[in-house]
């Protein structure tokens, strides 16, 4: 069903299952074959505005556990059975979709299969270990913005993931660095405070 279809066709599906809510298994089913990285985007998205804690922590830990796996190789995604049952609103979601189909849909028009070396078994493991990095840097960015630049380059990687274009990841990579030096910097800045005080 969804084999040539965009980021963008695939999210506004998802938006669109009937009911009041959704649980984590019906939208792993519309994910279908893009479930990895779909997961990573659907995950990196919440971050990519000022969010309050414990949300940057939580899909932190989430993108660990989907990191974790494209590291080890796995096909598809395992997710728990308690995780599987739990649901989002379809509002939440439909707002969320809402917010991030413009941007998709530019990126869309200027991504193409590029640099495809970046999609073969032994990347995609790297890829694992690369959105571990950053999923690491969600569970320390500072509270409200500083998650914002490592949910960007969380969603750019996964949307080159899903479009197979390789310099949308590079893209990603470079903002997620950028990400990872701010929050290396808060969590410094938390252990140079706590030194003085002792």
């Amino acid at each position: 069903m969804f084999s040539n279809a965009r980021t963008s066709q695939i999210l506004l599906a998802l938006a669109s299952q009937p009911g009041e809510r959704l649980t984590v298994r019906q939208i792993m089913a519309v994910l279908q074959d893009r479930a990895f990285a779909l997961l990573i985007v659907l995950l990196g998205l919440p971050n990519c505005l000022p969010m309050p804690p414990p949300i940057p922590l939580v899909c932190g830990l989430l993108l660990a556990l989907v990191a974790i796996q494209i590291a080890s190789g796995r096909d598809a995604p395992w997710l728990p059975r308690q995780l599987l049952n739990r649901s989002v609103a379809r509002t939440d979601v439909e707002r969320a979709v809402g917010r991030a189909i413009p941007a998709f849909r530019r990126l869309e028009r200027i991504s193409r299969p590029r640099m495809t070396f970046l999609d073969t078994p032994l990347s995609m493991r790297l890829m694992g270990v690369v959105i571990l990095v950053l999923s690491l840097g969600l569970l320390f960015a500072p509270p409200f913005v500083g998650q914002i630049p490592l949910g960007l380059a969380v969603c750019l990687v996964g949307l080159g993931l899903v479009e197979r274009d390789g310099l949308v990841i590079i893209g990603g990579m470079v903002i997620g660095a950028m990400g990872m030096t701010l929050s290396l910097g808060f969590v410094y800045a938390i252990f140079a405070g706590l030194e003085s005080l002792i």
